[in-house]
């Protein structure tokens, strides 16, 4: 079969792969309909994210029919259209059971590269290297998928694809971002980012209630797009000072919630920007933290930061007194998309949520390198490419 494959840093290329069997007796089988690509990709193709192999299949993001199922899965059925969490939970561990789906203690057979680096090791993902668990992607025309009852979700009629395919992973890590920064009615929350995930961030706040949605963020179009769809207020931090007009946006106190969803390639403007530029390049530090400092230090006092961006390692000059000081929580996960994908698709069937519009750029499969390369440089107003095998 046809998969985009990772061939080297800043390389992914459409090459023939075996097709997936079940390995196991809870597997299934999926014959991809449509696979999104995400911010949190281009970590791997930046080279920020250890242990990938030339050859990997990656991707995590999709939306597909199961063709084929192993004879201990008992809730999908050959025939079935599903989304996929790009979590793989076993749903039976502690952490499954309480809710903590990405902290699963069984589905990463290859723990020992996040042991070492951050104490534990967390579940596996899809497409996401062989730190977490080697698992190949979903960039791809079939998907092996482990514990199927657990991690593949029927999709309601009348759902179409270009929604779906974002409740497996874009609306459920922004909606988890609301939820960890436990938004209320009438709460000011800023989210810094405006791609997909921070989309979805700022539209659960609204959601939950939040009196005034804030978006940061340095696109033009990403700006418009998220002031038109979602319905909230935005900055460009090219044009202001982010912390002075969050304080002159809430008479001086701050947020009450900031949501970061950016990650450990932040972009920013001034000589922070630079040192972190610099200091990553030199691999002194791992992750880009501008975002993120600037989420603690807008927060009100008493507030929480919730952290949905990903990063591997280490943030040089992390404001940690502020935190302690400021009697902030500071929060962050991978998504725990079980918890939310149920209800986000029964509100999809609804009529209540469409993430459609984060769907700039469909494409087919063979065209995965210019997809790619589009998401990479935000040309031509591009959020979200959606490929289809």
């Amino acid at each position: 079969m046809k998969a985009l494959c990772w061939t080297g840093v800043g390389k992914v290329s459409v090459e023939d792969v075996p097709e997936p069997r079940p390995l196991n007796r809870q597997d299934a089988v999926v014959k991809v309909t449509a696979s999104s690509v995400c911010g949190s990709d281009l970590h791997l193709l930046d080279g920020y994210m250890p242990t990938m192999m030339a050859g990997d299949v990656i991707g995590h993001e999709f939306v597909g029919e199961v063709v084929e199922v192993g004879p201990d899965v008992r809730e999908r059925r050959v025939g079935e259209r599903v989304a996929v969490c790009s979590i793989i939970g076993c749903g039976r561990c502690r952490y499954c059971r309480d809710q903590l789906w990405s902290l699963c203690d069984n589905t990463n057979p290859d723990p020992g590269f996040l042991e070492t680096m951050n104490g534990h090791a967390t579940a596996g993902i899809f497409g996401y290297s062989h730190a977490l668990g080697g698992f190949a992607g979903s960039h791809a025309e079939y998907v092996r998928v482990p514990y199927a009852d657990v991690n593949a979700f029927p999709v309601p009629e009348g759902v179409p694809d270009s929604s779906a395919v974002f409740a497996s992973d874009a609306v459920p890590t922004g909606w988890m971002g609301a939820d960890l920064a436990e938004v209320r009615p009438g709460d000011v929350v800023a989210v810094w980012g405006c791609g997909g995930v921070g989309q979805m961030a700022a539209l659960a706040a609204r959601t939950m209630g939040a009196e005034r949605v804030i978006a940061i963020d340095r696109f033009p179009e990403r700006l418009a797009m998220t002031a038109r769809e979602i319905g909230v207020e935005t900055l460009d931090y090219r044009k202001v000072d982010v912390l002075d007009a969050l304080k002159e946006m809430t008479g001086g106190r701050g947020p009450d919630a900031c949501i970061e969803a950016v990650g450990m390639e932040s972009h920013g403007t001034g000589a922070q920007y630079a040192y972190d530029r610099v200091k990553q390049a030199m691999r002194l530090q791992t992750d880009r933290g501008l975002s993120l400092r600037q989420a603690v230090h807008a927060c009100r006092k008493g507030g929480t930061v919730s952290v949905l961006g990903v990063f591997v390692g280490v943030v040089d000059k992390f404001p940690m007194g502020a935190v302690m000081n400021k009697g902030l929580t500071l929060r962050g996960a991978q998504q725990h998309g079980h918890r939310y994908i149920p209800m986000i698709l029964e509100r999809m069937a609804g009529g209540e949520l469409d993430a459609s519009h984060l769907l700039t750029h469909p494409m087919p499969l063979e065209d995965g390198p210019r997809g790619y390369e589009l998401f990479k440089t935000k040309e031509d107003g591009c959020v979200r490419v959606v490929f289809t095998p």
